[in-house]
């Protein structure tokens, strides 16, 4: 046998050496990985390592989980057919008339973006590079048009088909479909959010985001012409999304059918040929292969953390602390944040939520004044794809701050690109703190849908 080590012990050397590695810049997938294997080995004996392929398995072959590269290719196959920009060319003409028009124009192309993409870098990069010139050349400020782009982006990872809520359900154990549904209002709510703030400070201060000049507006039956550019990529996201709320197909069929979609859909807006078909399954593989890998090393990481006693351990340290179910709710939340600050997204979902679920449920549903166990898990699981979309603005390693780092004009400073960040980053703490008071936000579109 091997050795023995105390639990507390164990959770100080185990994630301390992982924020360690993570800190000397080693790739989260294979940090925790190696990790774990280490650890097996000196807590355990040979066959200790059996546990490894044990906890693999079950990932490999889970069914849902295949509708992750279906949707990143359909995602990979509407970028490169240019329709990303068309679609911000139609909104940016119809609502360049408003003061703010272009930067409300940048969230709402974003948010549509997200119900296409569910990946977060794509669609902050893609904005970056389209919409941040076209704003600043319209003398915009620089901290809105950058904001409005940042946070914007963020949506994808609530805005169904979210990649990070399918891993979600996987992990918890939940229908994927009802997590879609109950964060479609949370992810309106936070855009709604974003274009209010950014079009009232326009108006209170024109200088911030001008409206176009009239000479360059557009009319309104050429609006209609340019929306009628739009009617096959949107067609095929009401189609995707419709199939899974209206329960007709799984959301691996919907995957399906809208990785199918975004071939005809490229066949129509002319973009149909094979360096196109190739650079997207490039892309595919590339994200695919990264979220899988992350899944593999952390899921042995957090088996072999429970194994050793360490999901009594953190449900004891958090009766210790004496707070009620509410305290305990905030302190996970408090703990996403920090974590976000530091590690991507997968890393965090698989490290806490295998942890944290448990707990939840434990505390039980009416300690929240829900009526019942789905409720408080499909709540649950929504306050955490709100809380990640702040780890994706938080500094210093926010990942949405990067992404935009490397399309921004070189001219602008990072400092200014965190600050631009701030005031959306407490919009969605104000989003986060209304779907905890009132979980009801979360959970009465999925009772209408599945009763």
């Amino acid at each position: 046998m091997g050795i023995e080590i105390e639990i507390a012990w164990l959770t100080l050397i185990m994630f301390g050496s992982l924020l360690a590695l993570l800190m000397a810049g080693l790739p989260l997938a294979f940090v925790t990985g190696g990790l774990a294997c280490v650890f097996l080995f000196i807590l355990g004996d040979a066959r200790a390592l059996n546990i490894v392929p044990s906890r693999i398995f079950p990932l490999m072959t889970n069914y849902q989980l295949s509708a992750i590269p279906l949707f990143i290719f359909m995602a990979a196959m509407l970028e490169r057919a240019g329709i990303i920009n068309d679609m911000f060319d139609v909104i940016y003409k119809v609502m360049g008339g408003l003061k703010g028009g272009l930067a409300a124009a940048t969230i709402i192309a974003s948010t549509i973006l997200a119900a296409m993409v569910g990946v977060i870098g794509a669609a902050v990069v893609t904005m970056g590079i389209i919409a941040l010139p076209a704003m600043l050349k319209r003398h915009y400020d620089p901290k809105i048009a950058m904001g409005s782009i940042m946070a914007g982006g963020t949506l994808g990872i609530l805005i169904p088909p979210s990649i990070l809520a399918i891993i979600y359900a996987v992990v918890a154990e939940q229908s994927v479909g009802e997590l879609f549904i109950g964060a479609v209002i949370p992810g309106l709510l936070l855009s709604g959010m974003y274009m209010m703030y950014v079009v009232v400070r326009s108006y209170i201060n024109p200088a911030l985001g001008p409206a176009i000049p009239v000479d360059e507006r557009v009319s309104n039956a050429e609006k209609l012409r340019l929306v009628g550019k739009m009617a096959a990529p949107i067609t095929l996201v009401v189609v995707v999304l419709g199939i899974i709320f209206s329960g007709v197909a799984t959301p691996v069929e919907a995957a399906g059918i809208g990785t199918f979609g975004a071939f005809i859909v490229a066949a129509i807006h002319r973009k149909l040929d094979w360096p196109t078909v190739r650079e997207a399954c490039v892309t595919t593989l590339k994200a695919s292969a990264m979220v899988i890998w992350i899944m593999f090393g952390a899921t042995i990481f957090v088996g072999l953390y429970v194994l050793e006693g360490g999901q009594q351990f953190v449900q004891e340290s958090l009766a210790a602390t004496g707070l009620g179910p509410w305290g305990i709710l905030i302190l996970m939340q408090i703990l996403l944040v920090i974590l976000g600050m530091f590690l991507d997204w997968v890393g965090i979902l698989l490290l806490c939520v295998p942890i944290f679920v448990p707990i939840i449920k434990a505390l039980g549903a009416q300690a929240f004044g829900l009526e019942t166990p789905e409720d408080l898990v499909l709540w649950f699981g929504v306050l955490y794809l709100v809380n990640m979309q702040m780890s994706f603005l938080s500094p210093p390693f926010g990942y949405a701050l990067f992404y935009l780092r490397g399309v921004a004009p070189p001219e602008i400073p990072m400092s200014d690109i965190f600050k631009s960040a701030l005031p959306f980053l407490f919009l969605q703490i104000v989003g986060l703190v209304l779907c905890m008071v009132f979980p009801q936000i979360v959970t009465w579109l999925p009772r209408l849908v599945y009763g």
